[in-house]
Parts: structure tokens; C-alpha cells; sequence
């Protein structure tokens, strides 16, 4: 589903709202802030598994600001321009190496020119309980990603308690390899299919 982003209370909502006309178990896939959506979403009982795309795996009482807040030394920052109206959008000049370092320039530049406006209020929306301490979860770090440093991403996989995939590709992965992105959710979703 595409999240409204204008705060993370109503990207939640509008899963929920999805969520409630299924007549089955859902696999929730989040990638980059959506992460932090599928982690408060995914306390909906037709949740059944979370997969985070190179992706916020927030804990508890964090937000997307909290934890790109004191980035370690040396860490890439994203190119993130001061709010305009209300919402953010990245650097356009500095969009394809720090978000699709290895999507094709023509397809790197339209991503930069058809960004969504991401709301302040999302960025600052805390969670207030993570799904993944309850159901289980798959994440994909992206070891060339320059939006989410990988050890920020192993750090939060391995708090989650996820099932983990390496891969080499940018925060873009989902349009670089998507083949490896399928597979992580195909693994999540085969799963559900087993008997207990």
C-alpha cells in the first residue's frame, strides 16, 4: 500500500485499514521508513510476519529522527534538505549516490524528480510496541546502502531477532535487485504455508 507519510500514526492507520479487509494472514514489507510502519503495524492480528527491505526496525518509545539522530563517525548522512511547508524531500544533485548508486542515471534521476514529500510528523512518529517482539521477522541489508549504514541495519536485524540476507546493492535494492528482495519476502511467506 502507499503510506500517506504525513505522520506515522496515519501511514498505521492506512495499513490497518488494509489490513482489516483480509480474510487471511498478511506478510507486512517495509522498506526504509516504511520499516518503522510495519513495526507498528504489524500488532494487527492478520499480521503474521514482518520483512524489513533495508529498513527502521525501531524499538520501543524510537523514532526514524531518534535513530538517525547521532550518526557514528564517519557514517554516510543522508542528503536530507531543511523541511519545506512541513515535509522533506533528499538532496535531488546528491539523490542517486546516496539512495540508487546502481539504478541506471536516466532511472536514478526520475526516482529523484518523483520523490513523495515525506511529513515531519513521520519522521518523529515513536513506536509503542515493536510487532517484531512478538511475530517473526526477515530483514535484507543492503551492504552498499548510503541512507541506512549496513551496521545500523545489522544492529537493528540482530536486535529484532530477524532472519537476515546480505546483499550487495544501494537503499534503491528494490529496484536494483529485485530478485533478491522477492526472495527474502518468498521466505517470509513460505512459512506461514508450514504446518506448526
Amino acid at each position: 500500500m502507499q503510506n500517506p507519510t504525513l505522520s506515522l500514526a496515519g501511514d498505521v492507520a492506512a495499513t490497518h485499514q488494509i489490513l482489516d479487509g483480509l480474510d487471511g494472514p498478511a506478510v507486512l514489507v517495509g522498506h526504509s521508513y516504511g520499516g518503522a510502519v510495519i513495526t507498528e503495524a504489524g500488532n494487527h492480528q492478520n499480521v503474521a510476519a514482518l520483512v524489513y527491505i533495508t529498513a527502521f526496525a525501531p524499538d520501543k518509545g524510537e523514532s526514524v529522527n531518534s535513530l538517525i539522530a547521532d550518526p557514528p563517525p564517519g557514517a554516510p548522512v543522508p542528503p536530507i534538505l531543511p523541511p519545506k511547508d512541513g515535509f522533506l524531500f533528499l538532496d535531488r544533485d546528491k539523490f542517486a549516490a546516496s539512495f540508487a548508486a546502481d539504478v541506471p542515471a536516466a532511472q536514478a534521476a526520475f526516482m529523484a524528480d518523483s520523490q513523495v514529500p515525506w511529513g515531519v510528523d513521520a519522521l518523529g512518529g515513536a513506536i509503542s510496541e515493536p510487532a517484531w517482539r512478538s511475530k517473526p521477522s526477515w530483514y535484507l541489508v543492503a551492504t552498499d546502502d548510503r541512507m541506512i549504514p549496513p551496521p545500523a541495519q545489522r544492529a537493528m536485524s540482530e536486535r529484532a531477532g530477524s532472519t537476515v540476507t546480505e546483499t550487495p546493492g544501494s537503499h534503491a535494492i528494490y529496484v536494483s535487485n529485485p530478485a533478491a528482495v522477492a526472495a527474502v519476502i518468498a521466505q517470509a511467506a513460505a512459512t506461514l504455508s508450514r504446518p506448526s
